[in-house]
């Protein structure tokens, strides 16, 4: 991994939970349910169109969840240093890693069955 590959990688990682951050809320607040789509809409698909279609972020093997670990650790630490309780945040995040864990789980069983028909 090359020098120009970290830091495109870290570049691509800090601006989703960036924009979330900055933005999502704001969007909701002054659209109600339709900003929250909104703001999945535009953020998370330029950030992807960013990471994965201009290749900000360095990816090695056939698959990898780069983007929710960089909006897992970034909102976690921008709640962290605005003043947030850890201890009131850790049931949370045990319950994103059991459901992420879950995701797979479904998506490796309909994808790997081979049904007789």
């Amino acid at each position: 991994m090359t020098a120009q590959m970290i830091i495109g990688t870290l570049a691509g990682a800090f601006i989703f939970p960036f924009f979330i951050c900055m933005a999502w809320g704001r969007l909701v607040d002054d659209f109600g349910p339709a900003g929250g789509w909104l703001a999945a809409g535009f953020i998370v698909g330029t950030c992807w169109a960013l990471n994965h279609g201009v290749g900000l972020i360095y990816q090695s093997g056939p698959a990898w969840i780069d983007m929710a670990w960089a909006a897992g650790i970034g909102i976690l630490v921008n709640g962290l240093v605005s003043g947030a309780n850890f201890g009131k945040t850790f049931p949370s995040i045990i319950n994103a890693i059991l459901g992420g864990i879950l995701g797979g789980f479904i998506l490796a069983c309909l994808f790997t069955y081979n049904p007789p028909w």
